[in-house]
């Protein structure tokens, strides 16, 4: 083990921290009030408050695994060397269905929003394919650059996020009715966490994160730590935003992007007064997108570097870089609803698998089998990795039963269940 002896300059802290919160705030944020708001706002708030602890705690255990091994070491290598062969075989499959699925979404989503600014400013109709194109093309040749460069251009990208964020909420605040706020229906709040994982999943570029802050273990956790709660934060800000001006039910309403399973921000518009708002809105969700569009690609790429033994550099960097543009496209283009479906089914068998049971498996493996160093141990000991195994236990089985039909799902199977429910509840 290579020990942290390498100080970490304040500014790539933050470049490292707005990373972290730059992954996680992205296509899954326009979801999120989607597959939220059936349920109501603070019945959302409760269980994004279990899925920002748990994801933390289980990115915690995974930089622990991290700094126990070489330096450059990927899911892939963690894996096989904990968990033997099986975790390997796992780890490869789990690994690309969360990375190519996330990024799949976000480049569908990231389509349509290049064909609404082209037709809005340049009043050109452009089509799903060549949106596609313009936004996997544009934005996957940044990861060709390498980290360093992306790190500066998402830091530069995040930022923009944040002024556009900043700008929605001080337009928006005024157009929020709290009375939609007090709308509660509890038994559905659940069937969101599969969807809630994936909002706060960064996971998959972590192992890219540690020779960025130079196996630093105390700037590393700062940067996990300072990412999610950031993330939160911004979470429970937009929700009351969004949540505050989108009715449940009616004409453009939560119900209605259920169904055709689009970002909230083409529904935002049609209930505010001010042009600014849904301006302000489509810069935001352009930026988020591209920042987690950027985090997951690097973290593909490296982790396809690594289990592939292709070397990071001249014609092994094109390759991979094709590796991952082919594949998003095609399925971006030719499955419909891939927005909303892709993040669900990534965090409900993906982000439990990969991003919460795994490095709970792997922290206890090198801890109490192989003893591993405890230098940079996450407090907690036994009774804390119980407790997020069981988390992500659930959120797995949950996401069986769905897909089993054994119990109802927050996009398709719950439309007819949650309209019924309303329409009793008067809403």
């Amino acid at each position: 083990m290579v020990e942290n002896v390498q100080s970490v300059s304040y500014g790539k802290l933050i470049s490292a921290l707005f990373l972290v919160a730059g992954t996680c705030i992205g296509g899954g944020m326009l979801a999120l009030p989607v597959a939220t708001g059936i349920s109501g706002f603070f019945p959302s708030i409760l269980m994004m408050t279990l899925c920002w602890l748990a994801m933390t705690a289980s990115a915690l255990f995974l930089l622990e695994v991290n700094l126990w091994m070489k330096e450059g070491a990927h899911v892939i290598t963690m894996a096989s060397t904990l968990l033997g062969p099986i975790g390997k075989v796992i780890s490869w499959c789990v690994y690309l269905f969360i990375c190519y699925a996330s990024l799949v979404a976000y480049t569908a989503a990231g389509g349509s929003l290049v064909i609404n600014s082209v037709s809005t400013f340049f009043g050109m109709e452009f089509s799903k394919e060549w949106g596609c194109v313009l936004f996997i093309f544009l934005f996957g040749g940044i990861i060709y650059l390498g980290n360093t460069i992306v790190g500066r251009v998402n830091t530069i990208l995040f930022v923009a996020m944040i002024v556009a964020y900043i700008a929605l909420i001080g337009t928006g605040v005024s157009e929020v009715n709290t009375t939609l706020l007090t709308h509660r229906h509890w038994p559905t709040s659940f069937l969101a966490i599969p969807l809630l994982l994936t909002t706060f999943s960064f996971q998959t570029m972590l192992p890219s994160l540690t020779p960025y802050l130079k196996r630093n273990a105390s700037s590393l956790r700062w940067a996990v730590i300072g990412g999610t709660t950031l993330t939160f934060v911004v979470y429970i800000i937009w929700q009351w935003l969004v949540l505050g001006i989108v009715p449940v039910k009616g004409p453009n309403s939560l119900m209605n992007a259920l169904e055709v399973g689009e970002p909230i921000t083409q529904f935002l518009r049609e209930h505010v007064q001010s042009s600014w708002v849904s301006a302000f809105a489509e810069y935001f969700a352009f930026f988020a997108l591209v920042t987690s569009f950027l985090g997951i690609a690097l973290g593909l790429f490296d982790f396809l570097s690594d289990g592939l033994n292709i070397p990071n550099k001249g014609k092994g960097r094109i390759f991979i870089s094709l590796l991952i543009i082919i594949p998003c496209y095609f399925f971006a283009v030719y499955f419909e609803r891939i927005f909303l479906i892709a993040l669900d089914t990534s965090g409900g068998f993906g982000d439990s698998i990969l991003n919460g049971i795994m490095p709970v498996l792997m922290v206890w493996v090198g801890r109490y089998i192989y003893k591993f160093p405890d230098e940079h141990r996450t407090p907690g000991g036994k009774p804390l990795l119980v407790i997020v195994l069981a988390f992500f236990c659930f959120a797995l089985i949950l996401e069986v039963l769905i897909h089993a039909g054994f119990t109802c799902s927050i996009f398709d199977a719950c439309q007819d269940f949650f309209k019924e429910r309303l329409d009793g509840n008067g809403l």
